[in-house]
C-alpha cells in the first residue's frame, strides 16, 4: 500500500455481534422477513448512543454516536487522528518490533487497532416487557457476526471523521452480511458471512467483500467475475480469492515462515538499473525446517516449497505447500523417477521442479537453459521480462546447488546486473535480522554463480484465473 499525505492511517475496527433471529421453515417469505429485521435491529444498535470504540493497548474509550466523546479529556470530534498515537503503548501492540526502529523505507500505513463494544444498559432504564406466545414450529438461530472494519485516513483527518467513517462501515458491512445470509441461505441453515480486505492494483485503499464460510473459492467464481467486471479489472489474475486477502502490518504468520524477506533490503547501487522483482508474497522455505534433516540434500526441494507458496498465496492454488515425501511421490507418479525414489535423499533439479509444479499445481514452466554461469550476466532482457510479465519466484539448479532468484536489477544501456537471491542453504531460525544481514537472502553480482557450471532455470507460468 502506497503511503501518502492524505492516507498514512489505517484504523481497523473488530468486534462481534450476536445474530439471532426466529425462522418459519414454512414459509420462504416470512424467513427472509425474519432475517432482515434481526440486522434492522443490529444496525439500530450501532446508530445507538450505546456504541463504543475502544483503542487497543490504550486507555481510550470513544462513543462515536456521542459526537466521539472520549475518556481522555484532549480527545475530541475535532482532534487530529494523528494525536491518537501518543496514547498506544506500542510495547504490548502487534508492531512492537517496529515501534523503536521503524524501517525509514517502510511505506506502509500506521495500523490503529480498535474493538468494537456496547455499552450495557442499565436495570430499570427500558419500558415495560410484554410477552407474546407463538403456537408454530419455528426455528431459532443464532451466529457470532464478525465484524470487521477499515477506513483509511490521512493524520490531519479529524477523530469525527474516523468515527463517522467506521460507524458507516459498519452499517455498510450489515448490509453486505444480510445479501450473503439472504443469498447462500440452505432451508434451516444460514451461512455465517466472513469479511475479507483486499488492495487492488494501482490502488491505496482496501475493499471489502464478504464471502460466506463453507463456500468455496471455485463457487465464488460467478461473484468474482462481477467484481473483476465492477472495478475493471482484467480476468488474468485471481485478485479477489481469500488466499489474497490484505495482510496488516504487524500482523503475525501463524505458520512460522517468514515471508518475503527481499522486501527488507535496499536496492544495489548499479546505474541506470531497473529494478524487476517478484510479484506478491511468498514463504521462506529453508534447509532443517517442518523437522526434515534435509542439509546437503533439499535445496532444490525448498526452492520449489518457496515456489509453492507464492502459487498459494497469490490464489491460484488452495493446496498447502507439499513435503518432501509428496514432491517425491508426484515425480514417481508422472513416471520421472522410479518407486525407488521414495524416502531417499536424492537431488532434484529444475526439470523436476518443472514437473512437480505441473503435477501438483498445474503450472507451466519455461525452462532456461545455461551451458556456463559466466553467461547468466547476459540474461537480464529474460529474466527482467519474466518479473514483468509473470511475477514467480524463479529456482536455478546448477552443479550441486540450488537457489531462488527474486529479482534482477538490470541497466538496459550498460548490461550490468545484480541477482535477487534466496539462499535454501539456510540452517538457522526463523529471524529476519540474520536472513537479511548475513546475505541469506541478498543481492548478488554475477560473481555469485560458479563461471564454469550449467544451470537451468525453471521459470512459472501463471496461469490466467481469477
Amino acid at each position: 500500500m502506497v503511503l501518502t499525505e492524505k492516507n498514512d492511517f489505517i484504523f481497523r475496527l473488530k468486534g462481534v455481534l450476536e445474530f439471532s433471529c426466529q425462522l418459519d421453515s414454512s414459509n420462504e417469505a416470512r424467513g427472509q422477513d425474519a432475517i432482515s429485521k434481526a440486522f434492522r435491529v443490529l444496525r439500530s444498535r450501532i446508530s445507538s448512543e450505546s456504541l463504543v470504540f475502544m483503542v487497543c493497548s490504550s486507555p481510550i474509550l470513544l462513543w462515536p454516536n456521542k459526537s466521539c466523546h472520549s475518556t481522555v479529556e484532549s480527545l475530541s470530534e475535532r482532534t487530529p487522528c494523528r494525536d491518537v498515537q501518543q496514547h498506544i503503548d506500542l510495547e504490548d501492540g502487534p508492531n512492537r518490533k517496529s515501534s523503536k526502529r521503524r524501517d525509514e523505507k517502510d511505506a506502509s500505513p500506521i495500523t490503529v487497532n480498535l474493538k468494537l463494544l456496547m455499552e450495557v444498559t442499565e436495570t430499570g432504564s427500558g419500558g415495560a416487557l410484554s410477552l407474546c406466545r407463538v403456537t408454530k414450529k419455528q426455528q431459532c438461530v443464532t451466529m457470532p457476526l464478525c465484524m470487521d472494519c477499515v477506513i483509511n485516513a490521512g493524520g490531519h483527518d479529524t477523530l469525527g471523521f474516523v468515527c463517522s467513517g467506521l460507524v458507516a462501515a459498519l452499517h455498510a458491512q450489515l448490509s453486505d452480511m444480510e445479501q450473503t445470509v439472504l443469498k447462500y441461505r440452505k432451508d434451516k441453515s444460514l451461512p455465517l458471512p466472513e469479511p475479507f480486505h483486499f488492495l487492488l492494483p494501482a490502488s491505496d485503499r482496501l475493499l471489502t467483500v464478504i464471502y460466506p464460510a463453507g463456500v468455496t473459492d471455485d463457487q465464488l467464481l460467478s461473484v468474482r467475475e462481477e467484481l473483476h467486471r465492477t472495478h475493471d479489472l482484467l480476468s488474468d489474475r485471481p485478485y479477489f480469492r481469500r488466499a489474497n486477502a490484505f495482510h496488516f502490518p504487524g500482523e503475525s504468520y501463524k505458520d512460522g515462515y517468514l515471508r518475503s524477506p527481499h522486501t527488507h533490503l535496499n536496492a544495489p547501487s548499479i546505474e541506470d538499473a531497473k529494478l524487476y522483482v517478484v510479484r506478491g508474497v511468498y514463504s521462506y522455505h529453508h534447509y532443517m525446517q517442518d523437522r526434515v534433516d534435509d542439509n546437503g540434500w533439499g535445496c532444490a526441494y525448498r526452492s520449489l516449497q518457496t515456489i509453492c507458496s507464492w502459487f498459494q498465496q497469490q490464489g491460484y492454488t488452495e493446496r498447502t505447500v507439499p513435503t518432501h515425501k509428496q514432491i517425491q511421490q508426484a515425480l514417481v507418479d508422472v513416471g520421472d523417477k522410479e518407486p525407488s525414489f521414495l524416502g531417499s535423499r536424492q537431488w532434484i533439479g529444475s526439470i523436476e521442479v518443472q514437473a512437480v509444479l505441473n503435477q501438483l499445481l498445474g503450472v507451466n514452466s519455461k525452462i532456461l537453459f545455461v551451458s556456463r554461469g559466466s553467461e547468466l550476466a547476459s540474461k537480464g532482457r529474460e529474466l527482467a521480462n519474466h518479473f514483468q510479465t509473470e511475477g514467480t519466484p524463479i529456482m536455478i539448479g546448477g552443479g550441486v546447488l540450488a537457489h531462488t532468484i527474486l529479482g534482477v536489477a538490470w541497466s538496459e544501456t550498460s548490461g550490468q546486473i545484480g541477482f535477487l537471491i534466496l539462499d535454501p542453504h539456510y540452517t538457522g531460525g526463523e529471524d529476519i535480522q540474520t536472513v537479511t544481514d548475513k546475505g541469506w537472502c541478498g543481492w548478488k553480482g554475477p560473481e555469485f554463480w560458479d563461471q564454469n557450471a550449467y544451470y537451468n532455470l525453471c521459470l512459472p507460468q501463471t496461469p490466467k484465473i481469477i
